[in-house]
């Protein structure tokens, strides 16, 4: 499927079913994204967030239906796939004996990607903010937020129209996870598709265009986020959909 323009959707999945031997994880996921657009997808443990991610980075194959990442299947081609896209796992990995800006460098090459310190490389992690003095330092001793800003630094050198985040504000404190949405809105500025998956309802409601509920298999429940504290109470969507409280 295509868009007004005529072009591929950065993310579309139709109809995705997945099995684990008997047990059915997805069950008819439908799931379209808009370039540019901040989707954020919570549900419990089991609720089948993490096999989602799996299917789009090519992993797995569906049992049934269709994943599309810029018109590109990656169970199919997962490599064709996987360069669209950057994905930032929950902890991020990157290279602790290398700097931030030796990390970019180093991953642009495995891309094959053009890698200009002065018109790639330094442009990226000024985007994100990651402070000029921290640029030549060893990533070792970087906190998790800052380790997202070089994860999210290489995929704006990539300059890649997917961006995939597992439970990256997991650990952050209040501060931190604003900073974070602060970015990735950065990202979305430059015309960045972002599927983030979390637990997170409160930062979900303060960056994501939308918000779908997962819950066995399929998406039960989708809002604005703009919809989010006006119209629903946060409490009652958290507990039904991940199990616990919003905290006070």
């Amino acid at each position: 499927m295509t868009n007004d323009a005529g072009t591929h959707l950065p993310i579309e999945v139709r109809q995705l079913r997945h099995s684990y031997g008997d047990r059915e994880v997805l069950r008819g996921l439908n799931l379209t994204i808009a370039p540019g657009e901040i989707y954020a997808l919570l549900g419990g443990n089991g609720a089948g967030k993490s096999t989602t991610l799996s299917a789009l980075l090519g992993f797995i194959a569906p049992t049934s239906g269709s994943v599309s990442v810029a018109g590109i299947d990656p169970a199919t081609d997962p490599e064709r796939a996987r360069a669209q896209l950057a994905y930032v796992p929950e902890s991020v990995a990157l290279y602790d004996h290398l700097t931030a800006r030796e990390n970019l460098d180093y991953f642009l090459a495995l891309a094959r990607a053009p890698r200009s310190a002065d018109d790639v490389i330094k442009p990226a992690l000024d985007a994100v903010g990651l402070p000029h003095h921290a640029w030549n330092q060893r990533v070792s001793g970087f906190s998790k937020g800052m380790r997202q800003k070089v994860a999210i630094a290489l995929a704006l050198a990539r300059h890649v129209p997917v961006l995939l985040l597992d439970e990256p504000t997991s650990g952050l404190d209040p501060r931190a996870t604003m900073e974070f949405n602060r970015l990735i809105e950065t990202a979305r500025d430059r015309q960045v598709t972002i599927l983030m998956v979390t637990h997170d309802l409160l930062s979900a409601v303060d960056v994501a265009d939308r918000i779908g509920f997962l819950a066995d298999g399929q998406i039960e429940e989708e809002l604005a986020a703009s919809e989010g504290a006006a119209r629903f109470d946060l409490n009652t969507l958290h507990a039904r959909y991940i199990g616990a409280k919003v905290a006070a």
